[in-house]
């Protein structure tokens, strides 16, 4: 009877440990993609309306979880000079979308620095590698750069990026 309890718990412990492994070449302790194991759901259930119009005014808004803290505060501290232009909010606004997404942000972030690029982690680095997608695809028009993620993944603005549903378009 004992035994059976040990097995039991060895296997209701399994999985979770499976889950924690690294599956990156970073090594021991680096966690997944260089250490960007973002730990939370990329886009909350519910979502700040004020992110959701300001920021897609532009481009779309970018999931919380797809940066650490640290990136959405330099981010949001920089917001009139937001890469080359003036996305300056009031301060209740600034404070509140600060706010929501450093609550949403990754949890588990363990890389270094605070990037303020999606397209500089190590991460989207190793998802977009030249053997995954070809350079040739960023210049395409329809693409323009790859910033624009929805160019391939259609419900990125939705915080969902799965491999099954990219569509690379011509």
């Amino acid at each position: 009877m004992k035994t059976l309890h040990v097995i039991l718990l060895i296997l209701a412990l399994l999985p979770g440990a499976v889950l924690a492994e690294d599956d990156d070449k970073g090594g021991k302790g680096a966690g997944k993609y260089g250490g960007e194991d973002r730990g939370r759901t990329l886009q909350p259930a519910n979502v700040n309306a004020t992110w959701a119009k300001e920021c897609s005014a532009c481009h779309i808004a970018y999931p919380p979880g797809l940066l650490p803290a640290e990136s959405w505060r330099k981010l949001m501290s920089g917001l009139d000079k937001h890469f080359e232009t003036d996305a300056s909010l009031t301060v209740p606004e600034s404070r509140d979308v600060t706010a929501f997404l450093v609550a949403h942000a990754s949890n588990r972030w363990t890389a270094t620095g605070a990037p303020l690029r999606i397209t500089e982690t190590q991460w989207f680095k190793s998802k977009h590698s030249t053997k995954e997608v070809a350079p040739a695809v960023w210049k395409r028009t329809s693409v323009k750069s790859a910033a624009n993620c929805q160019a391939c993944h259609a419900g990125a603005d939705k915080g969902d990026f799965n491999e099954h549903s990219i569509k690379i378009p011509q």
